[in-house]
């Protein structure tokens, strides 16, 4: 824990005064243009990844970067997408999965939850990729477990598209949807595309996006 006080301590002296003029603009309002849906796994950080300053990104992280479909009873993830699309205005939303993905590997080889039963039931929100990934053979493991860290991104994009702040902004082309995977050694990032359907390099597809 010291390690995270003192690294605050050099932010509030060294980094907070370099960068005064940003937060003062921010501290009464915000206008990020990407809801940025990601896993909560700590390699991942998504303003990062991206080289976003404070208040250009809108955040979800979860295990598994889950989205579940829309309900009688929405939860968080419902209400901050609710927020970001209706009262902020983004106009893109990410979903973002990674490489070496603990909660796809658990579901990949129906590893036991029983100690955790709460993560057991969140996972089941991936169903869908499960059904997909189960119907295909697999070499190996590693094949499996990269499979459905893709076609989760996949399940979690349909799931989205079942929030009515969601379906609007798409209906009336105001909305974009994005599905990527980030390869944590190479630093790497494949989007999906909507014409092939199949995930290809972000930098050398830098205008491709799945809806």
């Amino acid at each position: 824990m010291q390690h995270i006080i003192e690294g605050f301590l050099n932010f509030q002296k060294e980094v907070f005064p370099e960068r005064k003029e940003l937060f003062r603009s921010l501290a009464s309002s915000q206008n990020p243009k990407a809801l940025f849906i990601s896993c909560s796994d700590s390699r991942l950080v998504p303003e990062l990844v991206t080289q976003q300053d404070p208040g250009q990104l809108f955040v979800i992280r979860n295990a598994g970067n889950i989205v579940p479909s829309f309900g009688p009873e929405p939860g968080g993830v419902s209400a901050t997408i609710e927020y970001a699309v209706v009262a902020l205005g983004v106009t893109d939303i990410v979903i973002c999965g990674h490489s070496n993905c603990g909660a796809m590997k658990a579901i990949a080889s129906c590893q036991c939850l029983d100690q955790m039963p709460a993560v057991s039931h969140w996972l089941h929100y991936a169903d869908a990729a499960k059904a997909v990934v189960d119907k295909k053979h697999w070499d190996n493991e590693t094949d499996k477990i990269n499979a459905m860290v893709e076609e989760n991104v996949i399940a979690q994009l349909n799931n989205i598209k079942t929030h009515p702040c969601v379906a609007v902004g798409l209906r009336n082309n105001a909305l974009r949807l994005h599905g990527w995977v980030y390869d944590i050694e190479s630093g790497g990032i494949r989007t999906l595309d909507k014409n092939s359907k199949n995930f290809i390099s972000l930098a050398n597809n830098p205008d491709a996006f799945f809806e």
